[in-house]
């Protein structure tokens, strides 16, 4: 990192320098009501979110990270590791530098006591969502950006500080959804960290789960979710808190808070709700019109949920990722069945109804019956996993946030009628 930040700093400095008075684009009052869609206003160097191709990591299509990330030994998933050293540096990590970093994230592991005492005292009826936050916030009194920012750090050393603190962080969290887990849905107890095992492992070791196919759906279920763009809740969330040069655990656990919504981590949760009432009400083996009808009285009052993005016009290529698991280690599953049969039926029925430009399906649509399958069907804790995905690829744009030394962030806003008084000017 530190012969390639400077680089990129320069690079970076030069195209402001050159290119500061071009204009990229206009908008209209319909994208000022109606979320920013469209509107460029961030830049995020981890991802780029394409209409047609989707995710792409640094470069790389979700395809292409199969084929270049490292896994485990005999194994075919791609770590979270690799992705974390991807989106970071920007470049494809050996073997040897994945393991390192699971070494690394092995040895960081271990919670302060405090936190480890206020995740305890959390009654078990609040949202694990909650605790995740909460538990993250705590966590800033290990910060070292913090410290050296009261300290007078330098500007030019501000990156450094927020890396340390996103390792420290990213290592913690499986430690930190494990004991939520443990202590909300089983008996409290949750297993030490193996520094034999890699970041992954660890996780479903500590959740409870020993089935290797476990560990190897959660290392391909935390690669694919780690990133999606800037714009996005969480992700805008942790930069823009970040901005105010608030510490990085502060910045996530905002990010976390962004997440909890329903609109954003908890689509997966909403889609498994909809499947289950689906299958109650139809059986395991519907038939093609049976379920077809279901999709259309749905539409009357309601969504379809896991179906369409707000950018994607193409099947997310997340969902394919995870349907290729599926076809190798669950292709008799039950609801995997019903998902296979709503990916040939809802795009048609989403298009003769005209309810959606992008009828196709997205991540959501797959990933609870992943975890449902192998035993995980606590749905309040799915976004937590999520949460622990998304660390990965917000704190790497939070390095890079700081080394560029990124200006708080403050939009201009207006009312509406300064909104019209401008419109009837033009």
């Amino acid at each position: 990192m530190k012969s390639i930040v400077p680089e990129k700093q320069k690079e970076v400095a030069e195209f402001r320098k050159q290119c500061a008075d071009k204009v990229i684009g206009q908008y209209n009052v319909d994208q000022v009501y109606g979320g920013m869609r469209g509107i460029i206003g961030l830049v995020t160097e981890t991802s780029l979110l394409d209409p047609e191709e989707g995710i792409r990591f640094r470069g790389y299509s979700i395809p292409e990270c199969q084929k270049l990330l490292p896994t485990i030994e005999g194994g075919d998933q791609m770590l979270p590791e690799g992705m974390f050293w991807l989106l970071i540096t920007g470049e494809v990590p050996t073997a040897e530098q994945a393991k390192s970093l699971s070494d690394e994230w092995a040895a960081r592991a271990d919670l302060p006591p405090h936190v480890v005492q206020l995740l305890n005292d959390f009654p078990s009826e609040l949202h694990p969502m909650s605790q995740l936050s909460a538990a993250v916030t705590a966590m800033n009194s290990e910060s070292h950006f913090a410290k050296g920012y009261s300290n007078g750090i330098k500007k030019s050393e501000y990156w450094e500080y927020a890396f340390e603190d996103a390792m420290d962080l990213i290592a913690k969290l499986p430690t930190v959804a494990a004991v939520i887990y443990r202590n909300v849905y089983r008996d409290g107890k949750v297993a030490p960290i193996d520094p034999q095992k890699d970041w992954s492992g660890n996780l479903a070791t500590m959740l409870g789960f020993d089935s290797p196919e476990f560990a190897e759906m959660l290392r391909m279920y935390l690669a694919i979710h780690v990133d999606h763009e800037g714009g996005n809740v969480s992700a805008h969330c942790t930069h823009l808190v970040g901005s105010a040069l608030s510490d990085p655990y502060l910045c996530f656990a905002a990010g976390m808070n962004g997440l909890a919504g329903p609109l954003h981590g908890l689509a997966n949760q909403e889609v498994l709700i909809w499947l289950t009432k689906l299958v109650e009400n139809l059986g395991q083996d519907p038939t093609t019109e049976e379920v077809k009808n279901y999709c259309v009285e749905t539409l009357k009052t309601t969504v379809i949920p896991g179906f369409g993005h707000a950018v994607l016009r193409k099947t997310d290529p997340r969902y394919t990722c995870q349907r290729e698991f599926c076809l190798k280690h669950m292709p008799n599953d039950s609801l995997f069945k019903v998902v296979s049969k709503l990916y040939d039926i809802v795009p048609n029925v989403l298009l003769e109804q005209g309810k959606a430009k992008n009828p196709w399906p997205n991540v959501d649509a797959h990933s609870g019956v992943l975890l449902t399958h192998f035993g995980l069907k606590e749905m309040n804790y799915y976004t937590v996993l999520f949460g622990v995905s998304r660390a990965i690829g917000v704190m790497a744009s939070l390095v890079w946030d700081r080394a560029f030394g990124l200006p708080l962030e403050r939009p201009k806003s207006i009312t509406t009628e300064a909104l019209k008084e401008m419109v009837n000017k033009k």
